[in-house]
């Protein structure tokens, strides 16, 4: 049978030559593709080992005056000593340049608009948005504006950066490679351009004032107001010693508005550009949790300091470690790769850590335009200034766009193409008196007078610092150029000339304390400012729940130890989850219809810890239930406009609806509250598919963490290894270790002053952008599993940890 079947299909073969030759063509371009694939794998692999940087022996870089010490220690952190500050900080910008350039020159353009240029047409809007907000000409205004000191510094970093873009030509990371293209030259400008990526991540209000702008026009400002909250009776300002529980906040009457001519369609296209993505993760906003103790309440009797900064996630990571040491110049921690000096850390006599302040820096302004295209001032009709900008676009044509100006700031009509009014946009960066970054003089502190005058000239981002000495002081500091509104900030864009500004808040009365008699300062992006404080710094202020949890925390705790702060800092409990879950469970109990299912939800809830943990089923319940919870509110009020909601205190205005029951906001389809949040409860399970058994349901598997390289994640056989994969991840945006799917703390730093050689700090990933270097994510463990390790200061235990030295010749 067999034989009789082979020789048929041979006569088939001889009768039809044209099969033959199509089955001999397919089979070759199979091989070719397997070929090619594998082929292909081979030389992404070989580029990657290629790029790998020279970390032992000895290396010529140009414009040394004397050799460099690089030591990196068993995490590939560089200990550099250099005999001067030129060196030091021309040596920095190599070694970085050795671990991340192709994440520095990825930075640079994605702050100047150039991304296209290299990426293709499908970043032009995002290119377009940068190029109006004149991000790269207001870079260039500040490097112009440097101090003759600053300038030389910059320029010795830039100086490095480039020695090691010169000499690797033929050896460039493997982005380079497969994207087809060579790294600019490095400036001073580039540097600054990275700073002001920072400050849009970190204070970029205007968005939040279209969008609320368009929810008041459909639901009056009275009620729009429950949903955006300035601060809540919760909040803890670290200026006052007892928790402060008044903050009543005030009424805003009814008054008649005109409907928002910015569009659904441009709002949620504007968030895409500007978070990547246009799906909410509800307080998923960068902040952070920072904390000093004095030593009354420490095990050693000298202070404790704590910081973590919260980020989206990135690969490579945001910060980047390093050591930089130059006579009685030393200081450590991290840096954003591509800026020169130590951004967050210590030195020999003061460390620092700082959260999000969001001051409100911006404004927008109604133009009032005449039919020659001129706009009005109070001496009359003025002609626009006008700035011609070409967007290269890969694979493309190039885009021009005309940038225009006012005396105000710019016209952002570009990014918003269905709005009808001009609309500018002031902001403090635009502002001559906004210059520098006082980055080497912070480094260069000694005490708490010297940090503050470091300080005093910084102008964004806002931040609140923390602060504590090895003279057993412990400080807090706000900073930022926040404009002094005598009438007030306005939440959406405005159309008088009553809102004018008038200069910034000055430093000095700027929210501070050193060394306050509770011997405890703690922030976590919400309400800093006290009940009687004269300046309006932002009306968007973050939640309280990590800050009050924080503080309760640490009340009387004595005796502790850098142990019990990285306890406090990977913390998962949630109160508020909690006072849901109860909530819930009393609203099921009561509700007209309560099906076998929600009968167990409800079971599950009522005796939750309000541990937010991996394995947890009422976790997981609480988090579809709110999820569910804002569409099914605001949908019958706001139609699809609901999905321009977002709010810093989101979390705390949905607290105060559902806790309270307030009849306004009651949707008519539910004769009762207990009814809406046991459907909220229903729906929630729904949409999140959870389990017929809702006690097999488990939190962190609903909820993990992702962290993808932006490039190698699109090839399957890469994906993989050069990421994390997804994994459960315990925690949510209301614990102290706030998180989301692809973000979280990007680093943990404690500082033991009774242990000055011990302070410990780890990042997220690694070091290295190379995903074949030891350091590409030999840290991710430690940070998955709520570990840490020393960050090696003096020269005794940074010999000891070192497992490679290259020496740097002139």
């Amino acid at each position: 049978m067999t034989l009789g079947r082979s020789v048929q299909l041979e006569e088939e073969k001889r009768r039809h030559p044209l099969l033959r030759l199509f089955l001999g063509f397919v089979i070759l371009v199979i091989v070719a593709l397997v070929c090619t694939v594998f082929g292909g794998g081979w030389w992404l692999k070989h580029a990657m080992r290629d790029s790998l940087p020279q970390l032992d022996g000895q290396v010529r870089v140009a414009g040394l005056s004397t050799a460099v010490s690089v030591r990196r220690d068993q995490h590939g952190v560089p200990h550099i000593e250099a005999a001067t500050l030129d060196d030091l900080f021309e040596a920095q910008g190599y070694v970085t340049a050795q671990d991340r350039l192709w994440q520095m020159d990825m930075a640079r353009r994605v702050a100047a608009g150039e991304l296209a240029e290299i990426l293709g047409k499908k970043l032009v809007d995002h290119d377009r948005m940068q190029r109006v907000l004149q991000i790269r000409a207001t870079a260039e205004r500040m490097a112009a504006s440097l101090s003759a000191r600053d300038r030389r510094y910059f320029e010795d970093y830039a100086r490095g950066v480039n020695t090691y873009i010169d000499t690797h030509r033929d050896h460039l990371p493997a982005e380079f490679r497969l994207l087809m293209y060579q790294p600019k030259p490095w400036q001073p400008v580039d540097s600054i351009l990275i700073g002001l990526n920072m400050v849009q991540i970190l204070d970029e209000h205007w968005p939040d004032k279209l969008g609320r702008e368009k929810v008041e026009a459909r639901l009056g400002p009275a009620l729009a107001a429950e949903l955006y909250p300035t601060g809540s009776w919760r909040d803890h300002p670290p200026t006052v010693a007892p928790p402060d529980l008044t903050a009543p906040q005030p009424m805003i009457p009814d008054v008649p508005l005109d409907e928002s001519q910015t569009s659904l369609h441009d709002l949620l296209h504007l968030r895409e550009l500007i978070e990547g993505t246009k799906d909410v993760c509800r307080e998923c906003i960068p902040g952070s949790n920072e904390w000093a103790i004095s030593g009354a309440h420490t095990a050693s009797g000298k202070p404790l300091l704590s910081n973590d900064m919260h980020l989206g996630h990135n690969l490579p990571n945001t910060w980047y470690e390093v050591d930089l040491r130059s006579g009685g110049f030393h200081v450590a921690g991290v840096t954003v790769a591509g800026m020169p000096f130590v951004t967050a850390g210590r030195n020999d006599h003061i460390a620092w850590g700082y959260t999000a302040l969001y001051g409100d820096t911006q404004d927008i302004y109604v133009q009032q335009v005449n039919a020659q295209h001129e706009y009005l001032r109070a001496d009359g009709w003025h002609p626009f200034e006008h700035t011609q900008e070409t967007i290269r676009v890969r694979g493309g044509s190039d885009v021009t766009l005309d940038v225009e100006r006012t005396d105000h700031g710019v016209v952002l009509n570009p990014v918003l193409p269905n709005e009808k009014r001009t609309l500018l946009l002031r902001w403090a960066a635009y502002d001559s008196r906004s210059s520098g970054i006082p980055l080497f003089d912070l480094d260069s502190a000694s005490d708490w007078p010297t940090f503050r005058q470091a300080l005093s000239t910084w102008w964004a981002p806002t931040l609140n610092v923390i602060y504590a000495d090895d003279q057993e002081h412990i400080g807090y500091q706000a900073v930022g150029f926040i404009p002094n509104r005598p009438t007030g900030i306005k939440g959406t864009p405005i159309n008088d000339t009553q809102h004018d500004w008038q200069g910034f808040v000055p430093f000095d009365q700027m929210p501070s304390t050193l060394d306050p008699a509770n011997g405890i300062l703690a922030t976590a992006n919400s309400r800093v400012t006290p009940d009687n404080y004269p300046f309006q710094l932002t009306l968007e202020w973050a939640s309280p729940y990590r800050n009050e949890r924080i503080w309760k925390w640490l009340s009387g705790k004595d005796k502790l130890t850098p142990a019990d702060m990285l306890t406090l800092q990977t913390d998962i409990y949630s109160e508020l989850d909690q006072e849901f879950a109860q909530r819930f469970a009393y609203a099921i109990d009561h509700a007209k219809v309560a099906d076998a299912r929600l009968r167990q939800a409800a079971d599950l809830m009522r005796s939750w810890d309000g541990s937010v943990s991996i394995q947890s089923a009422p976790a997981a319940i609480v988090d579809a239930a709110k999820h569910a919870f804002w569409p099914m509110l605001l949908k019958p009020k706001l139609g699809d406009d609901w999905q321009i909601y977002q709010w810093a205190a989101s979390a705390f205005a949905q607290e105060e609806i559902i806790m309270h029951a307030p009849a306004q906001w009651l949707p008519k389809d539910y004769a009762t509250w207990d009814d809406f949040l046991a459907a909220c409860v229903t729906r929630g399970l729904e949409e999140d598919h959870a389990p017929a058994d809702l006690r097999k349901w488990r939190y962190g598997y609903v909820h993990p963490v992702e962290i993808e390289h932006p490039l190698y994640r699109l090839l399957p056989w890469f994906k993989s290894w050069t990421g994390t994969g997804v994994q459960p991840q315990s925690g949510d945006t209301s614990t102290v270790k706030q998180v989301g799917r692809t973000f979280g703390p990007s680093q943990r730093f404690t500082m033991d002053w009774s242990n000055p050689d011990g302070a410990t700090e780890n990042i997220v990933m690694g070091q290295s952008g190379d995903p074949l270097s030891p350091y590409y994510r030999d840290q991710w463990q430690y940070w998955y599993n709520g570990k840490t390790f020393a960050l090696p200061f003096m020269d005794g235990s940074v010999s000891a940890s070192t497992s490679h030295t290259l020496r740097l010749l002139p």
